[in-house]
């Protein structure tokens, strides 16, 4: 049976779990009230950040599931998304529009990944 370690645990959740050679990042979300752009870019230096503290990479990353508050904000959530993905390294993606916690967060990506 793999072994089940949690990284930045708090009574609520953690922001990585690793359950055997697979990786399950908690829904990251960048600065509330900062531009979309700007919320994405502090979104995927987290992952890079939670990525790292587990061993793994963006290049192993298996899926991502994106929310946006509103899809009037993909084309620049995917400007910062699309210059961020390494070449030939695309995980299965999905994108949709949902209510976030707060009004202040347009975007939320949660993550798995290959250790």
């Amino acid at each position: 049976m793999s072994e089940i370690t949690r990284f930045e645990t708090g009574p609520r959740m953690s922001q990585a779990v690793v359950h055997g050679n697979t990786v399950y990042l908690a829904g990251q979300v960048g600065t509330a009230g900062a531009s979309v752009v700007e919320q994405t870019r502090v979104i995927l230096a987290n992952i890079d950040r939670l990525l790292a503290t587990v061993g793994s990479d963006k290049t192993k990353i298996l899926q991502a599931i994106i929310w946006l508050d509103d899809m009037k904000h993909f084309q620049d959530m995917n400007a910062v998304w699309d210059d961020w993905v390494p070449a030939g390294h695309s995980p299965a993606r999905a994108t949709g529009e949902a209510r976030l916690a707060t009004p202040d967060y347009n975007v939320e990506i949660i993550i798995t990944a290959a250790k």
